[in-house]
């Protein structure tokens, strides 16, 4: 049963917005503390990701939980307000975040989501990810270069 009623639940869902959210904007501040330049809400890209380090093709995504199904199988039976819709919507928003994860490493670039809760409570240890990420991408990118020649 939903503690809230029909109009409050109405004015916090409409408040929720789809991008400059408070995960990303958490880490984005971090990255950039760190020296880490970034693109935001990259339109060019499948799923628009929510950052972009366009230099190494590296793709982030701020995934909060309840939309995007964090621990779903749990999660799914709690849900009793407008249970088809917000089944329905759950999982077709976790299809389509495989599918963009799938095209976007075709394309080349390395997808790394994190989950609202890790960004709130670990920022450092995700901006650490991305930094480790940033220099496998150098490595790799040397040895490329060097088999080449």
């Amino acid at each position: 049963m939903d503690t809230l009623s029909k109009e409050q639940r109405h004015k916090n869902m409409s408040h929720i917005h789809s991008k400059d959210t408070k995960i990303e904007i958490i880490l984005r501040k971090a990255l950039w503390k760190a020296g880490i330049h970034y693109r935001k809400n990259y339109s060019r890209l499948p799923g628009k990701p929510d950052i972009v380090i366009t230099k190494y093709k590296i793709a982030i995504f701020c995934d909060s939980e309840f939309f995007h199904g964090f621990q779903w199988q749990q999660k799914e039976k709690r849900i009793t307000t407008n249970r088809q819709y917000w089944i329905n919507k759950i999982e077709r928003n976790i299809q389509r975040d495989r599918e963009n994860n799938l095209k976007l490493q075709n394309m080349g670039w390395i997808v790394i989501r994190f989950w609202g809760h890790e960004i709130k409570k670990d920022t450092k240890s995700c901006v650490e990810t991305i930094q480790n990420t940033i220099l496998e991408s150098i490595i790799d990118a040397n040895i490329s270069y060097k088999n080449e020649r």
